[in-house]
C-alpha cells in the first residue's frame, strides 16, 4: 500500500462532500436564502455532472437525451431540497432520481415509436476521459464500446441497474441498493449475475 487515495476513496469522499453541501442548500432554503442556496446547489451540480452524465448514457445511449435528462434531475432534486434528510446520503438520493427520470424518458421513447438505443462512442460523451482506466474500462478489456453496450442493455432490468451503478457511477453496494430501494443482499445478487454475464458475454475471464 503507498498511502495513496484510490479512485473509490476519492468517490466516497465526493459522496461526502455532496451531503454535505446539501444540507447548506437545505438550511438556506429553510432559511429563505433562496440565492444562497442556488449558488450552493451549483457546487453540487459541478461535483456530479460528469459521473449522471455518465450513468444517464448507458441507460439512454445517447448523449443529448442523457444531458437533458440530468439537468432534468437536478431541477427535480432542487426543486425536493427542503425534504432532504441531512442524516441520509445525497448520492443515493439524487441517484434514484435520476434512474427514474432515465426510466421515464425510455418509457417516453416506446410510447412515442423512438428507437429505444441508438449507441454513440462512449468517448463522445462530455467528460468521460478521465485519463486513467476506469471501471468499465477495466472489466470490458478488449471488447469494443459498441459490444459493451449493447451487452450492458440485453441485461435484465435489476441486474443491469446493480451494474450500472457500482461498476460505472462507482457508488458502493450499500449506496446502489439505497438508490434502487433494494434489500442489500438481494442487489448483491443481481450484482453478481450481471457481472458474470457480462464477462461471459464480452470473453473475460
Amino acid at each position: 500500500m503507498n498511502g495513496q487515495p484510490t479512485g473509490r476513496d476519492t468517490v466516497l469522499q465526493g459522496a461526502d462532500d455532496a451531503s454535505a453541501i446539501a444540507a447548506d442548500v437545505k438550511a438556506h432554503l429553510d432559511a429563505g436564502r433562496r440565492e444562497a442556496a442556488a449558488d450552493r446547489f451549483g457546487d453540487l451540480v459541478g461535483m456530479w455532472q460528469r459521473r449522471a452524465n455518465r450513468l444517464a448514457y448507458y441507460y439512454l445511449g445517447n448523449a443529448a437525451d442523457a444531458d437533458e435528462a440530468v439537468q432534468d434531475a437536478f431541477v427535480k432534486v432542487y426543486a425536493h431540497m427542503t425534504t432532504f434528510r441531512a442524516d441520509l446520503s445525497f448520492d443515493a438520493w439524487f441517484t434514484r432520481i435520476l434512474v427514474n427520470t432515465c426510466l421515464d424518458r425510455l418509457k417516453g421513447r416506446r410510447r412515442g415509436g423512438r428507437p429505444t438505443w441508438d449507441p454513440l462512442p462512449v468517448d463522445e460523451v462530455a467528460g468521460l476521459d478521465s485519463g486513467e482506466p476506469s471501471a468499465e474500462r477495466r472489466l470490458i478489456g478488449q471488447a469494443t464500446w459498441q459490444t459493451a453496450a449493447e451487452a450492458i442493455r440485453q441485461l435484465p432490468a435489476r441486474q443491469r441497474d446493480a451494474f450500472l451503478l457500482c461498476h460505472l457511477h462507482e457508488s458502493t453496494p450499500a449506496e446502489a441498493a439505497d438508490a434502487l430501494g433494494m434489500n442489500p443482499a438481494t442487489f448483491r445478487v443481481h450484482l453478481f449475475r450481471a457481472v458474470r454475464k457480462l464477462r461471459s458475454a464480452l470473453g473475460v475471464s
